[in-house]
């Protein structure tokens, strides 16, 4: 399989693609004003402590306070077991007796807010870096269980040699299987050094205060999207491509040997046409090469995926048009599941089949598909009513929410894109239009929301954008235009 990552930055949005075989299988999104929260480390005030729940509630300087329950608040483990031991087979004890309101904590976000729930936290803190993640309230050292177990003692041994003294455990990742002594090393020092800097912020500043930022969205390219089938990362940005080289020689070389700068006149994501794809990401409908199609619909609670055979007739008989409509809907629903990043409990109705050798063959591709998913999921069989039960860990916000919001021209019944996605994308088509046309002055006609984003938060960038081209953006609001609409006029 070839795979090749595509990034396409810009200051307001970072957006990466990986490309497998020509077609579009994930899409990253991350957002200057929108980053994700997972991994910070935060001196958090307790704002209220619930026994009933036993949970409490952090505030961190967010809108909404953060979620700390009980199995999250971290206990010193007995020498020689890992991290989770006391948790597991010692009573717990009540969380009234080990957090008190007003009481200042250094606390990490392990889940991102979504929809109206905050954050979740845990006073466990874990530093990833590249080869290890670093544990320094505990001594323990492991290893990653994707490691064969053969050669896991062997790597517990070396790792433990390198710690040397204690003060903090680590945890050997996958990719650091077979790194050298000296990569290691570098490692443990960089983790300790970020630890030291996160214990100096801590003690000198008040709470409710940031003390060490997961890294970017471009830095963790390098670090966990790189694979084995990674051809190319390839970037459109020099400044960007320069940080991010600079990044990679100093912790991800053999990453680093792969990128590649972008120059060509047409944007990126058109070599494969991934905005095409990104749109039909946000529909409901998608259509199957054989002319059969899917149904996707998500909830709050759960997605539900619907199998149709559409138009397809081309098979000898019905069971055999069933069967073959079936398994490329499972290939379909495996790629539509990572490209719309669907988490939680997800539901699959495949089309009824007659027989047991062809439930067995769908299910079996099914399961094939979603092992190349980088995310944890867990499929169960067909159901007596037919049914696949999965689930599909949630790790970041879906596709969906991220770039729509609920339509007030719908009562909430659909989705429109949120004015910050159409600002960015009048932006973009500025930028297109530029390398084409020669205009005196471009002026955009949009939604009142949109021009006042412009002339808010979004002015900078917009500036920006008119230094680059070298030529005067103007801005008209039209009451009349919703919200993904504009014009964009060449005076």
């Amino acid at each position: 399989m070839q795979q090749d990552i595509l990034v396409n930055w810009s200051p307001q949005e970072t957006r990466v693609a990986i490309v497998e075989n020509g077609a579009v299988q994930e899409l990253h999104v991350e957002r200057t004003l929108e980053r994700g929260l997972v991994g910070n480390v935060y001196l958090g005030k307790v704002a209220r402590v619930l026994p009933g729940m036993q949970s409490a509630f952090i505030d961190i300087g967010l809108e909404r306070a953060a979620f700390l329950h009980v199995a999250d608040v971290w206990h010193r483990q007995p020498d020689g077991e890992p991290p989770g031991f006391v948790r597991n087979t010692l009573p717990q004890v009540p969380i009234e007796k080990q957090v008190f309101e007003g009481q200042a904590l250094m606390v990490q976000v392990i889940k991102d807010p979504i929809g109206t729930k905050g954050a979740r936290l845990s006073t466990q803190i874990s530093i990833a870096g590249r080869l290890l993640v670093f544990l320094p309230q505990d001594d323990h050292i492991g290893v990653s269980q994707k490691i064969p177990a053969e050669q896991r003692e062997a790597l517990r041994s070396r790792l433990q040699a390198l710690v040397g003294e204690p003060g903090g455990g680590f945890i050997l990742r996958t990719n650091g299987e077979d790194a050298c002594d000296a990569e290691l090393a570098e490692d443990i020092a960089y983790l300790r050094k970020t630890w030291a800097r996160i214990r100096e912020a801590a003690s000198r500043l008040p709470p409710m205060s940031l003390l060490h930022q997961d890294l970017s969205l471009l830095q963790r390219v390098l670090r966990d999207l790189v694979s084995e089938e990674t051809q190319t990362i390839r970037i459109d940005s020099h400044e960007q491509f320069a940080h991010l080289q600079a990044f990679g020689r100093e912790f991800m070389p053999a990453a680093a040997e792969r990128l590649a700068l972008y120059k060509g006149e047409r944007p990126i994501f058109d070599l494969f046409s991934i905005d095409d794809e990104i749109a039909k990401a946000l529909g409901r409908r998608v259509e199957l090469k054989s002319g059969g199609y899917l149904i996707v619909d998500q909830t709050e609670a759960l997605t539900t995926v619907d199998v149709n055979t559409g138009g397809f007739v081309g098979a000898r008989n019905f069971d055999d048009t069933i069967f073959k409509t079936n398994l490329e809907a499972a290939q379909a629903i495996a790629r539509q599941l990572r490209l719309r990043n669907l988490g939680g409990i997800i539901i699959v109705d495949f089309i009824d089949m007659g027989r047991e050798d062809h439930r067995e063959a769908v299910l079996a591709e099914f399961r094939k598909q979603l092992a190349r998913d980088r995310t944890k999921t867990m499929a169960g069989g067909f159901s007596q009513l037919g049914l696949v039960e999965m689930t599909r860990k949630r790790t970041r916000e879906s596709l969906a929410h991220m770039l729509c919001e609920p339509c007030g021209a719908c009562q909430g019944k659909g989705t429109v894109k949120t004015a910050r996605s159409v600002a960015y994308d009048i932006l973009r088509e500025i930028l297109r239009e530029a390398r084409q046309f020669n205009p005196r002055e471009y002026r955009v006609v949009a939604s009142p929301k949109v021009i006042e984003l412009f002339l808010d938060e979004e002015s900078q960038h917009l500036a920006g954008l008119s230094d680059f081209i070298g030529k005067p953006i103007s801005l008209q609001s039209e009451s009349a235009m919703g919200q993904e609409q504009y014009d964009i006029v060449l005076l």
